[in-house]
């Protein structure tokens, strides 16, 4: 029996298989791209591609893609064969050092926000040596970087690259400053916890709105749902732990290092979550993971769904990206140590992410918005859409003795003790964990629980470190100008507490009350919609600062406003036109077909005895009746919002519109569908319902 250590990354030209099969040199000058940022020249990629290929030929792969993640929100891949012709007319199997360094894929069919015109095509993949390459089926996969012909980023790895880079360029700063000459390099660390949703494929088949948009547009609330939450944690099903088990396997067979999985709250939810690693691979990894959850879930007659609110009334689907900032000698410098309001280094950067949060806030909820994240934020599942920071009693009351030049009296570890004598005694937590909070400290990292589950986590991360860089950026001038280190540094933390400190908050982050603390005297941000949070990406003081760091270009971030709206309206335009049609073509006429065969009963039954009333029988009829018409009206002013579309030649009207007259013509058709549903004989309703499809596994 092949063991979990056996197959582990058995598909990947990793560290363990590059140090077998380079020649010491070339493996040592690999290291250092990789370790160090060092330039890579041609005779080294050379060495490394003949290795590779002959590793990935002997894996039974037969061509090679750079796999690469364009600005679509997936990946994208172009297969070319190994083989060439040889002098004696056979063939052999090569892979050059330029083919794995750069590759063309065609950049005017991927979205450039206007970067790329139709008839300017050239664009280049550019191998990342900081990502493994691997196998997938028979394709030996390498990470690249994707670029137009002017060498603006048409994808989302170039500019979260460069956001670690301005990071660790900015922390070596202030960790000089604290006499730290041996470290080399900083990096931030992911571990993102992915959820998603397994429904039978049968059943999703026969509903068109879950295959167009990935979510169910009509769908009345089950007898049962999450109300006795007696899913979450619970005995996992046979069909299910089957497609774990399945998943697990093809993960680690990447080098994913899948490691928990458990249901989730909502009836068919359910969770897996990995071990951190650097930023960069993590975001490979996880846009490896949701594909191959889906490809796996195909295999058990199951369906994957990951979009963020699949089912009104249950629970959506999110993605806690938990990170971190560690140097490469092994230091996490989030780590507060056992007292960390002597640790002044933890307290600088501890207070370089509140004041990033703080003044970037507009840009951590903009990286996060999409038209399915907006159906869960502020839904008494997720985190608002008020950006707020959790803390935890001891730092709380660490800053606030820092804020007021008051002694801290320290936090006692307790014991707990359970009442039962054979049960182990072990120490509180000094901070509990806040599920409400968008961006909470636990212990030595930050969660950042405001991501949508089909997101790429790249997005989100950019900002994150973008912000903290420029935070770093700012103390490093000021304490490398100081006449007094020392007392520069308590000033600035102190300064820096008082100035941020309204974005903490570790409190019930679903109250109301909180909001309207937040937003009238905190003067927090309540950016709810994705129209709301995307025009805040040109306000001056974000493009300086991700332009000043080198993250973006002017045009760059002028293009990904015009393609993450347009994605925006272009969503809510297809489940638009899909609910117009399975109102039309489903619905409608079952529910009419209902009241006819409701009719049709009665007619029989007077004809039979004139002196039956058949009161239940003709009430249900009228309102079957009076909810077809309802429906026939409210599907015409779905369409007829959509048409006005059309007429909208401005991509941030556009998004006003369907903020402000679609998707309120489209919740008042589900209202009626919906109800219409729950009078209907199930005999007679055209598809699955949520009874059928979130316990049908």
């Amino acid at each position: 029996m092949t063991t979990v250590t056996e197959i582990f990354a058995s598909r990947v030209f990793d560290d363990k298989v590059m140090r077998a099969r380079l020649p010491g040199k070339v493996y040592r000058s690999l290291r250092e791209t990789i370790d160090r940022g060092m330039p890579l020249d041609q005779n080294l990629a050379n060495a490394v591609a003949e290795a590779m290929c002959a590793w990935a030929v002997e894996n039974g792969a037969t061509h090679f893609t750079h796999w690469f993640q364009p600005l679509t929100g997936i990946t994208a891949e172009k297969h070319d064969g190994f083989l060439n012709p040889a002098p004696d007319g056979r063939v052999i199997m090569e892979l050059t050092g330029k083919e794995l360094i750069q590759g063309e894929p065609d950049a005017s069919s991927f979205p450039s926000g206007g970067l790329r015109a139709t008839f300017e095509a050239r664009g280049y993949t550019a191998w990342d040596p900081s990502s493994y390459a691997f196998i997938k089926e028979k394709t030996l996969c390498i990470p690249t970087a994707f670029c137009s012909y002017g060498g603006e980023a048409l994808d989302k790895k170039t500019p979260l690259l460069r956001s670690m880079e301005a990071l660790n360029r900015q922390a070596l700063r202030i960790l000089r400053l604290f006499g730290g000459s041996e470290v080399k390099r900083v990096v931030t660390n992911v571990g993102p916890e992915q959820e998603y949703f397994l429904v039978d494929r049968e059943m999703y088949l026969k509903r068109r709105d879950l295959i167009y948009t990935g979510r169910t547009l009509f769908g009345a609330k089950a007898p049962k749902g999450q109300e006795l939450e007696d899913h979450y944690f619970g005995a996992i099903k046979p069909r299910v732990q089957a497609y774990m088990e399945d998943l697990n396997e093809e993960l680690w067979k990447l080098g994913v290092l899948a490691k928990t999985e458990h249901n989730e709250v909502a009836p068919a939810q359910h969770e897996l979550a990995p071990i951190y690693s650097s930023t960069n691979v993590a975001t490979d990894h996880n846009q490896l993971t949701m594909e191959i959850m889906k490809k796996v879930a195909r295999r058990h007659g199951l369906v994957c769904l990951l979009h963020e609110k699949p089912f009104a009334g249950v629970n959506g689907s999110g993605k806690h990206n938990n990170w971190s900032m560690s140097t490469d000698t092994g230091e996490n410098l989030l780590s507060p140590g056992e007292t960390p309001y002597e640790n002044a280094r933890f307290l600088l950067f501890l207070v370089a992410v509140i004041k990033a949060v703080d003044d970037y806030q507009d840009l951590l909820r903009l990286a996060v918005a999409t038209a399915g994240n907006d159906h869960r934020l502020g839904a008494n599942e997720a985190p608002p859409a008020v950006i707020s920071i959790f803390l935890g009693d001891e730092l709380s009351a660490v800053l606030s003795a820092i804020e007021t030049d008051s002694p801290y009296a320290g936090a006692e570890k307790k014991t707990l003790k359970l009442g039962v004598d054979s049960l182990p005694r072990f120490t509180r937590d000094t901070t509990d964990r806040n599920r409400t909070s968008p961006f909470a400290f636990t212990g030595n990292k930050f969660e950042f629980r405001m991501v949508g589950s089909s997101d790429s986590i790249a997005c989100a991360n950019v900002m994150i470190n973008a912000s903290v860089a420029e935070a770093l950026r700012q103390f490093a001038d000021a304490l490398e100008a100081a006449d007094n280190f020392d007392d520069k540094l308590h000033a600035l933390i102190r300064e820096q507490i008082i100035a941020h400190k309204r974005i903490i908050f570790n409190g019930n982050g679903y109250d109301d009350a909180w909001i309207r603390e937040a937003t009238t005297e905190r003067g927090l941000l309540n950016l709810r919609t994705t129209a709301d949070a995307l025009p805040r990406l040109l306000e001056k003081k974000n493009m300086d600062m991700l332009t000043g760091l080198g993250v973006f270009s002017e045009s760059e971030l002028r293009s990904r406003y015009e393609i993450q709206l347009e994605n925006y309206v272009r969503t809510v335009r297809i489940e638009a036109l899909t609910m117009a049609d399975m109102a039309r073509k489903e619905i409608i006429p079952a529910v009419a077909a209902y009241a006819a065969a409701l009719a049709e009963g009665v007619g029989a039954k007077k004809s039979a005895d004139p002196s039956l009333a058949c009161a239940y029988e003709t009430k249900l009829i009228r309102k079957l009746s009076c909810l077809t018409d309802c429906a026939d009206a409210a599907t015409e002013t779905v369409e007829k919002a959509v048409t006005a579309l059309d007429g909208i030649h401005d991509v941030t009207a556009e998004s006003c519109h369907v903020r402000d007259e679609l998707l309120p013509r489209m919740a008042e058709l589900r209202a009626v569908c919906d109800e219409a549903e729950t009078l209907t004989a199930s005999s007679y309703w055209p598809f699955p319902t949520y009874g059928d499809l979130l316990f049908g596994v």
